[in-house]
């Protein structure tokens, strides 16, 4: 069972706009039945190009309805060319996150917003070609390396999470470790490293890591941990129950807290016990 917030729980019991928008001038469509997620969202674009209206229909999981419907009512009033700058990231954010195994929803919901838009303006939808990677998804090289840049992506796992390539027979992993180190060593780490995440943003996402990625673990020992601080990339974390006097603490929390956190958040953090 997946660990949703009670947000996406809303949205996926009590989906918002799901229909089609009758008089709509601008239509998106993206996925397909046999990958199992598919989307179709359809806007209707007023004067000074505002969003007046959007409505989806979403043949997927939990996630995908919950994203569909967050994405229709974060672009309900919004200017075009500001709704033109939604990310996948500012998706799972209004949804107080995503399970990582489910971002692939909220991107499914940014390229059927970039279809409705480039639909409106009459401008051809920008298909990215390149070569087929993974066969199982129809996942291409260009859709990977777009995943790498944009989300700062450093692991096949991150890559199965954002577009389920990979997540098949698995043939495709050493193509998919060879565009991973091809992006990070052409554009380097900075410019890979997701930008846009704020402090309270990093703060969210390592909480909501330890929440869903750590303390299971350490809770079926009869451990826990606590959240105690974070100062730029340092994370002060307290051990509790059996981990508190366990000998092999600090292997705990180098490799399964920080080795976690490094992964799913930032490659720079270092966890600290406090006492």
């Amino acid at each position: 069972m997946w660990d949703y917030t009670d947000k996406v729980r809303e949205h996926f019991l009590n989906p918002r706009n799901v229909g089609v928008v009758e008089d709509a001038n601008g239509t998106g469509e993206v996925g397909s039945l046999s990958c199992g997620d598919a989307l179709k969202l359809t806007l209707r674009v007023g004067g000074g190009d505002i969003i007046e209206d959007a409505k989806f229909q979403t043949f997927g999981c939990a996630s995908a309805i919950a994203s569909s419907s967050a994405l229709t009512e974060m672009i309900k009033g919004m200017p075009l060319d500001e709704a033109a700058k939604i990310t996948n990231d500012d998706i799972a954010e209004f949804l107080g996150g995503l399970p990582k195994e489910k971002i692939h929803c909220s991107v499914m919901g940014r390229d059927a917003l970039e279809r409705a838009i480039a639909d409106y303006r009459g401008e051809m939808v920008k298909e990215v070609q390149g070569n087929v990677v993974c066969e199982c998804f129809g996942v291409t090289d260009l859709e990977i390396e777009r995943a790498v840049k944009e989300s700062g992506l450093t692991t096949i796992d991150q890559i199965i999470h954002h577009l389920k390539a990979g997540g098949g027979c698995g043939k495709c992993h050493g193509d998919i470790e060879a565009i991973i180190h091809k992006v990070r060593s052409e554009a380097g780490m900075e410019m890979i490293k997701p930008v846009r995440m704020s402090n309270m943003q990093k703060i969210r996402l390592i909480e909501s890591t330890l929440e869903r990625e750590v303390k299971p673990a350490l809770q079926k020992d009869r451990g826990d941990i606590e959240l105690i601080d974070v100062v730029g990339d340092k994370v002060y974390v307290k051990l509790q129950g059996s981990c508190a006097s366990c000998s092999k603490s600090q292997i705990t929390l180098k490799n399964h807290v920080e080795a976690k956190l490094r992964e799913l958040v930032t490659p720079e953090i270092v966890v600290e016990e406090v006492k």
